[in-house]
């Protein structure tokens, strides 16, 4: 089946940057590289949010309006993966961040991984 592993996380200092990696296996139909990738967050006491998607051709990107100018997502398709660069970092960041890999009907998520904004 489809997994998703999340790596990178950790804790920083504000202003500090991070990148995070998403390594995907077990597109056992469909390839990776038809699957649109995005980035979810999800702080204490607050809903999951969309951080960045990127279409399967890596054509476009989006960003919630926090993150613009400060996160970058890519993926590499040979490499099955995907990844969000996170510059300038401030604590109201810290949160679980989840990859995501979406196509019709179909999305799988990974375990999350915890980022941690303080000093």
């Amino acid at each position: 089946q489809v997994q998703l592993v999340e790596s990178g996380g950790g804790l920083v200092q504000p202003g500090g940057s991070l990148r995070l990696s998403c390594a995907a296996s077990g597109f056992t139909f469909s390839k990776f590289s038809k699957y649109a990738m995005s980035w979810y967050r999800q702080a204490p006491g607050k809903e999951r949010e969309l951080v960045a998607i990127i279409t399967s051709a890596g054509g476009s990107t989006n960003y919630a309006d926090s993150v613009k100018g400060r996160f970058t997502i890519s993926r590499d398709n040979a490499k099955n993966t995907v990844n969000l660069q996170m510059n300038s970092l401030k604590p109201e960041d810290t949160a679980v961040y989840y990859c995501n890999a979406g196509r019709a009907f179909y999305d799988y998520w990974g375990q999350g991984t915890q980022v941690t904004v303080s000093s």
